[in-house]
């Protein structure tokens, strides 16, 4: 019965950001949803900012691991590219990356939820890192590309889009088409023969050197 309650309330606490934002979410907005008695919030987690940093490591487990066999189907950059603005639909859809971007904001003044949201954000920079480094090794950027900082680069984009698009939809839509243009020009690059390959590696060994 007690991981049944921790569950709602870790599920309650998510929801309660998605629908509320974290102004206003509390012990009593959360056990609200969750269905249970506020007390309980405590009990189990000993403050409402204790429940934010676990429903967050929470939420991102359970969102990592929905995509992760799909992830490790991704056999190109272009591939990964059209994952990404997928699945920015549906967790838009979902809510989830609304709910990043609250605790990113509440991390500014509530500091405890500042490592959770950071081990939140790395589950996804790990896989995402995984697949880079995987499909990099077939192409020309595979030894230039740093793959740990292009994965944290793309985490922090795509929660930066889903906050730009609630001031500016339209601005949104042009990043992500912008995405979809670079999906179109890697995919080129996948496409040239080897000798073009050896080619763009040259070039990019010469503007590499300092």
């Amino acid at each position: 019965m007690s991981g049944t309650t921790k569950v709602k309330l870790l599920e309650g606490a998510l929801r309660t950001l998605t629908e509320q934002g974290i102004a206003g979410t509390s012990a009593r907005t959360v056990a609200a949803t969750a269905g249970v008695n506020q007390a309980l919030v405590f009990y189990y987690f000993g403050s409402v900012e204790e429940l934010l940093a676990a429903a967050c490591r929470y939420g991102a487990e359970q969102r990592v691991a929905r995509y992760r066999e799909r992830l490790d189907g991704i056999g190109s950059l272009g591939e990964l590219l059209a994952f990404g603005r997928e699945m920015h639909e549906e967790e838009k859809a979902a809510g989830y990356v609304a709910v990043l971007g609250q605790l990113l904001a509440g991390a500014q003044t509530h500091p405890r939820l500042a490592p959770a949201t950071v081990a939140g954000l790395d589950l996804w920079i790990v896989e995402i890192e995984r697949v880079l480094t995987r499909v990099l090794a077939a192409t020309p950027l595979g030894e230039f590309a740093d793959a740990g900082g292009l994965a944290r680069a793309v985490s922090a984009s795509f929660v930066g889009i889903e906050l730009y698009e609630g001031v500016d939809a339209e601005g949104a839509g042009t990043a992500l088409a912008a995405l979809d243009q670079l999906a179109s020009l890697l995919a080129a690059l996948d496409d040239l023969g080897p000798v073009a390959q050896r080619a763009v590696r040259h070039a990019l060994r010469r503007a590499s050197r300092p």
